[in-house]
């Protein structure tokens, strides 16, 4: 009788052993980045050509008072509300949250998390700045911006970031809990929160809407190829695994 194969010696083991029994949420994820890869490319052709300019300026016009357009449409306060969505995606409110985020981890000795959140913070800032200097695209000017900005225009830094950053809480959030009804509850607030972001940055006027599509895009795929770099560590035991946050005293 041949001898069977020993599967616990690691030589043996398959190179897709990491990824474990939720294979099918990988491979997801994988067309997902494929698929943001994708639209961004799409999106920054048209752009590159001129061929979204008549979309961009309707989309940005119809935010606007027909009579006033330096007035958003709404009732009063709608102007507020936009200043504040928009401040949820701006680096000062982004870098307070990762550093909560950030002393959670280092309380809880989870060091591998800990540098793997902040490369993935700091790598997508790095990644939206070098993605402006290259478009260097000029903001819009067709209607009067209610928000001051110093940048390039595209991709949309805070759409770019506040998917990074929301995405890659609601997943980690995600894997600290059982019910699916709770993982997808944290999912769809980081999307809510990303979606509202852009959003508001198309209303205030500092962006155009393909400026955010793009801005979504490559956050997504950001976002997607960090949590499989951590999905891959952590097999390899180089980050923490969910089960142990109890095991850092």
């Amino acid at each position: 009788m041949a001898k069977a194969h020993n599967t616990s010696n690691p030589a043996l083991r398959s190179p897709f052993s990491w990824l474990g029994a939720h294979s099918n949420t990988v491979l997801l994820a994988c067309l997902l980045v494929v698929g943001g890869t994708t639209a961004f490319i799409a999106v920054a052709d048209l752009v590159v050509d001129g061929a979204s300019r008549r979309f961009d300026e309707r989309v940005l016009r119809a935010f606007r008072q027909p009579g006033d357009e330096s007035k958003i449409i709404g009732p009063a306060g709608t102007e507020e509300v936009a200043r504040d969505l928009t401040a949820l995606g701006g680096i000062a409110v982004v870098t307070l949250i990762t550093m909560a985020v950030a002393g959670y981890l280092l309380i809880e000795r989870r060091y591998g998390s800990l540098l793997l959140l902040l490369g993935s913070i700091l790598g997508g800032l790095l990644f939206s700045t070098l993605l402006k200097h290259l478009f260097h695209r000029d903001r819009p000017n067709i209607v009067p911006r209610l928000s001051y900005v110093f940048t390039t225009s595209f991709p949309s830094g805070h759409s770019i970031m506040s998917a990074i950053v929301y995405l890659t809480l609601g997943t980690l959030l995600a894997r600290f809990v059982q019910r699916r009804l709770l993982k997808f509850y944290f999912l769809s607030i980081a999307l809510l929160l990303t979606f509202l972001v852009g959003l508001s940055r198309v209303v205030m006027g500092v962006h155009w809407p393909t400026d955010v599509l793009a801005g979504w895009s490559a956050g997504l795929v950001w976002a997607l190829l960090c949590w499989l770099v951590a999905r891959y560590l952590q097999h390899k035991r180089l980050v923490e695994q969910p089960e142990e946050a109890e095991s850092g005293e």
